[in-house]
């Protein structure tokens, strides 16, 4: 157990902590907006997801992210099909030039 405890520091100095630039440069579920527009249109994008019973789980639990009306869709998918269906989905919705797709795909 010493051991272990003497070499664990060590190689938590190997990886460099990129979460300040991460956060920058990406939209997080945390910036979600407060205005009711905003809430409203996350509400229906989700609410269209998870009607599409063709959808995986993953696809349904995708983060959903709108401010100022503009949507930013993040998160693991099976397929580069559920990628693309939720973005036409939420293209529906607020419109194809307010959406930033960020979906990963993670095939099963």
């Amino acid at each position: 157990m010493a051991i272990l405890a003497v070499f664990q520091p060590a190689l938590a100095q190997n990886q460099p902590d990129n979460s300040g630039q991460n956060k920058q440069q990406n939209t997080t579920a945390d910036q979600q907006s407060s205005a009711s527009s905003d809430r409203q249109m996350t509400a229906k994008i989700r609410k269209a997801l998870v009607a599409d019973k063709k959808l995986s789980m993953y696809a349904h639990n995708v983060k959903i992210i709108v401010r100022q009306g503009a949507v930013t869709l993040k998160g693991p998918v099976h397929s580069d099909d559920e990628k693309q269906k939720i973005q036409d989905l939420a293209a529906q919705i607020a419109g194809a030039d307010k959406v930033t797709n960020q979906i990963t795909v993670q095939p099963q």
